[in-house]
């Protein structure tokens, strides 16, 4: 590993920990400072400990820590970052097979590759883990933002040449971050989520009232089906919840992979791990009908934000997904003062029910020099039609014009 010296010549060390349980929850979470629950060691470690992020599940930990030299105690490591060696591209939401498919027709070798992301959860947060500094907006700490990034990108990047990877990915980083990753020569890639935002509004009813008259009483028809199937809703915190209905859930969760002939990512015993250890981060919605519990809805949660991200029934019901996962969510948002609702990638039915088009990023770093050119040149073109369709799907929003 190369020696690292930062701007202001204070030297550091790269270290790499092939299991999250090697560093304190208390030095690890200190530099999320509550970036996203994803990125707390509590969440990871639950994906450790559940088998779900292994060298068996092509999820093969390998963080990065950048420590101040002399050694790597807590108060010693200034920046982490979440990092995995991946062989295959499943879970990551970043679709990158057809760069895969090419190395394979030049008989070259694209896994393994190095990502830096959450398993599974394609949401925008920091990806180099640096505490309160990444809010600061002095020159100073701007400084020293370019620093560490500088000190991550050199190590990463000598990291994967030794280990034999055969490039860098960075998967949903802030847009700050992203262009700092892309000062470091990291390609920047854009696509496209739907989120909702919460504009002060005081109940569901006065969310609807921005809407369009038409697109209102769409909405309406849709929820108002939905209680005529006999469904109602219970909002559980972890505490109210036994291992039964863990199992319950878990059901539900593993129905909508089955449909596709697939298995979900997630083990049974994650869902109790970071039940039991980010109990404040979890909402569970359950759907009931005649008593019996019929879908379910997982989301994680913080002071400003709720994420929408595991949902399954055993039967179709008209609407009550989008009940579960969207409105009963909006409405979690509004009364609790959330400022925003992160339902998840994709999803071009999300903007009629007001989720409005969120430009996200990636960034990545190619070893070989001939194939970066030829991706370089792919995302120069994609990002195009990227922005185009963000300005496409404004136009099917449901608001009124007005309030556009």
């Amino acid at each position: 590993m190369p020696h690292l010296t930062t701007l202001s010549s204070k030297p550091l060390q790269a270290r790499f920990v092939d299991s999250i349980a090697e560093v304190s929850a208390k030095t690890w979470n200190r530099l999320v400072d509550n970036a996203s629950p994803f990125l707390r060691h509590e969440f990871l470690l639950a994906l450790e400990a559940s088998a779900s992020t292994t060298a068996e599940t092509g999820w093969q930990p390998c963080h990065l820590l950048l420590c101040m030299d002399g050694g790597d105690g807590a108060e010693n490591v200034v920046a982490a970052v979440p990092l995995f060696q991946k062989t295959h591209s499943y879970g990551e939401y970043v679709f990158d097979w057809s760069w895969a498919d090419a190395y394979h027709r030049h008989g070259i070798s694209y896994y393994p590759k190095l990502i830096s992301a959450v398993p599974f959860t394609p949401s925008v947060a920091s990806r180099i883990l640096m505490g309160d500094i990444h809010y600061e907006k002095t020159a100073a700490s701007q400084n020293r933002l370019e620093e560490i990034t500088h000190a991550v990108a050199t190590a990463i990047k000598h990291y994967a040449k030794e280990k034999g990877q055969s490039s860098w990915h960075v998967l949903f980083p802030d847009s700050q971050q992203s262009q700092l990753l892309a000062s470091q020569g990291l390609l920047q890639r854009s696509a496209c989520q739907f989120h909702w935002r919460n504009r002060g509004y005081q109940n569901f009813e006065d969310f609807l009232q921005t809407f369009s008259s038409r697109k209102r009483k769409n909405l309406r028809k849709e929820r108002e089906a939905v209680r005529q199937q006999g469904v109602q809703f219970e909002y559980l915190l972890p505490e109210n919840i036994d291992e039964r209905l863990w199992d319950q859930f878990y059901l539900f969760y593993q129905s909508t992979y089955l449909i596709r002939g697939q298995q979900g990512y997630l083990s049974r015993e994650f869902f109790s791990l970071v039940a039991a250890s980010m109990p404040e981060n979890l909402l569970l919605v359950m759907a009931k009908q005649n008593g019996r519990y019929i879908a379910g809805a997982l989301s994680f949660k913080d002071d400003k934000k709720l994420y929408g991200r595991y949902w399954g029934c055993l039967q179709e019901f008209q609407f009550l997904h989008f009940e579960a996962c969207y409105y009963q969510g909006i409405n979690y948002c509004i009364e609790n003062g959330l400022e925003s609702f992160d339902s998840g990638a994709q999803g071009e039915h999300k903007i009629q029910r007001g989720f409005e088009p969120v430009k996200t990023f990636s960034n990545h770093w190619i070893a070989d020099e001939r194939f970066a050119d030829a991706i370089a040149d792919f995302l120069r073109r994609e990002a195009k039609h990227i922005d185009a369709y963000i300005e496409q799907t404004k136009a099917f929003l449901p608001f009124k014009r007005n309030d556009n």
